[in-house]
C-alpha cells in the first residue's frame, strides 16, 4: 500500500485524470442505461470528437510553452471554407486540395508565430486578433452561405472505415488493438530498464503488471466493440498516428526538450542558449497546421463548409489540455494527457446529450469540470512543493 500511495503521490496529475475518466465513463454508462459503451455510440463518439483530439495535441505544445491560442476555432472555420472553394467550386482534386489546405494552415500559424516571436506582441493579443480576423475571412469567403457537397474521397477522411471482416469480426480493429497493447508493454519495459540504468526509482513489478493489465483490458474492449460494428474509423488512425508522432517529438527530440524548458523558465532557457523565439514560432505554426487538419475533418464529416463552423472549438481544446494535466504556468503536460482530456470532454458532451440535458446545463457542467481541473493543478503543485 505504501508503494501505491507513493506512486499516486508522485504522479498525481496523471493518475488523477485517469481516475476521473473512469468515474465519468461509469457514471454515464449507468445514467444512459448502457448506451454510452454500445459499439455504434463508441464509433460515433470517436468521429464526433476527433477534432478535439487533433487540436488538443497542438494546443498542448502551446500551453507547455506557457501560452494559449485563441484563434484555432476561427482557423478551423477559415480553412474549412477554403477547402470548399478549392474542391467544390474550383473542382481541384482531393489529392491536391488536402496538402494545399494544410499549407494554408501552416502559413496562418506561421503568421501568428512571426508576430509573437519577432514583433513581440503577446500571444493572447495576437491570437485574439487572429480569432476575429479569420472568423471574418470565413464569412467573406462563404458570404454567409453553406457550401456542399464535398467529393466522396474527401468525406472518407472523416467518415470512412478501414475494415476487413473475418469470421464476423473486423480483423483490422483486433490487430490494431493487439498492436497498441504490445506497444504499451514494450514501452513499459523500456521505461523500467532506462530508470534502472540511471539508478532511478522503479515501480514494483506487480504494480507495472497491474497498470498494463488495466490499460490492456480497456484497449481490448474498445477494439472488440469496434470490430463488432463497422471497423476502425479513419480519423482514429489519424489521431493515433499524431499522438505517437508528437509523443516521440516531445519525449525524444531536442525541440521537445526545448519546449519544456521554455515553458518551465523562459529566462533560464534563454541563458542556456535555447532560441526562445524559434520555439515560439514553431508551436504556433504547428497549431495552425493541426487546426487546418481539424477544419477539413469537421467539413468532411458535415459534408459542408458553414460560417458557424469552429465556434467554441478553442475552448474545447484548451479545456482538454488543462483537464489532461497541463499546468496553467507552463512547463508541464503530455500528449497522452491531452488525449485523455479530450476523451473526458468528448464523453461529457456525448453522455449529457444522450441524457437529454439542455445545452445551457452542459456548458455549466463543462465549465465546472475545467475549474475543478485548474484547482487540482494548484493542489498538485502544493503537494509537490511540500514533498
Amino acid at each position: 500500500m505504501g508503494a501505491i500511495r507513493q506512486l499516486i503521490r508522485g504522479n498525481i496529475r496523471q493518475y488523477g485524470m485517469i481516475i476521473a475518466l473512469v468515474f465519468i465513463v461509469i457514471f454515464f454508462q449507468i445514467t444512459t442505461n448502457g448506451v454510452l459503451l454500445r459499439p455504434m455510440n463508441i464509433t460515433n463518439l470517436i468521429m464526433q470528437t476527433c477534432y478535439i483530439h487533433i487540436m488538443a495535441i497542438g494546443m498542448m505544445l502551446v500551453i507547455i510553452t506557457g501560452y494559449v491560442d485563441l484563434s484555432v476555432g476561427s482557423v478551423v472555420a477559415a480553412t474549412g471554407a477554403c477547402s470548399a472553394v478549392l474542391m467544390i467550386d474550383k473542382g481541384i482534386p482531393v489529392a491536391w486540395g488536402i496538402p494545399l489546405i494544410l499549407l494554408l494552415g501552416l502559413l496562418i500559424g506561421s503568421f501568428h508565430g512571426f508576430i509573437i516571436s519577432v514583433i513581440k506582441i503577446p500571444p493572447f493579443i495576437t491570437t485574439l486578433a487572429g480569432m476575429l480576423i479569420f472568423r471574418g475571412v470565413c464569412q467573406v469567403i462563404l458570404k454567409g452561405q453553406t457550401k456542399n457537397p464535398y467529393p466522396v474521397a474527401f468525406q472518407r477522411m472523416s467518415t470512412g472505415f478501414t475494415s476487413y471482416k473475418f469470421m464476423g469480426m473486423d480483423a483490422v480493429s483486433l490487430l490494431l488493438g493487439g498492436g497498441i497493447i504490445l506497444l504499451l508493454i514494450v514501452m513499459e519495459f523500456r521505461d523500467r530498464k532506462s530508470k534502472r540504468k540511471y539508478n532511478l526509482e522503479v515501480l514494483p513489478a506487480y504494480l507495472s503488471i497491474a497498470k498494463i493489465a488495466v490499460i490492456s483490458v480497456f484497449v481490448g474492449y474498445l477494439a472488440y466493440m469496434l470490430s463488432s460494428y463497422n471497423g476502425v474509423p479513419v480519423v482514429l488512425i489519424i489521431v493515433l498516428g499524431l499522438a505517437l508522432l508528437y509523443s516521440f517529438i516531445m519525449n525524444n527530440t531536442i525541440i521537445g526538450r526545448h519546449i519544456y524548458s521554455v515553458g518551465g523558465n523562459q529566462v533560464s532557457a534563454r541563458l542556456s542558449g535555447i532560441n526562445v523565439a524559434k520555439i515560439q514560432f514553431f508551436v504556433f505554426a504547428n497549431m495552425g497546421l493541426l487546426a487546418a487538419l481539424a477544419g477539413m475533418i469537421v467539413a468532411g464529416r458535415l459534408n459542408a463548409a458553414t460560417p458557424s463552423a469552429g465556434n467554441g472549438f478553442e475552448l474545447d481544446a484548451i479545456a482538454a489540455c488543462y483537464i489532461g494535466g497541463a499546468s496553467t504556468s507552463g512547463g508541464i503536460g503530455t500528449i497522452v494527457g491531452g488525449i485523455v482530456g479530450a476523451m473526458v470532454m468528448g464523453i461529457l458532451n456525448n453522455g449529457m446529450s444522450i441524457m437529454g440535458l439542455p445545452i445551457d446545463w452542459q456548458r455549466i457542467i463543462k465549465g465546472l469540470v475545467l475549474l475543478a481541473a485548474v484547482c487540482f493543478d494548484l493542489y498538485a503543485k502544493k503537494k509537490s512543493a511540500s514533498a
